[in-house]
């Protein structure tokens, strides 16, 4: 016979189990994005440049 204790606390212990694969799916999506935003940083700072260097050379002292 189970005591009053013993079903909340395997209720407990499964969901704890449960939760513990959720990490690397976390840790995944965390460097897809860094990887993304790396990306695309790569690709439009030629042309962040490009556009601040044209805006400040259109500024008159």
């Amino acid at each position: 016979m189970m005591s009053t204790n013993a079903a909340p606390r395997a209720l407990a212990e499964d969901l704890y189990r449960d939760e513990r694969g959720d990490i690397p799916g976390w840790v995944m999506i965390a460097a897809m994005s860094a990887m993304l935003v790396a990306g695309l940083l790569a690709l439009a700072q030629p042309l962040l440049g490009e556009l601040f260097e044209n805006a400040i050379s259109q500024v008159r002292p």
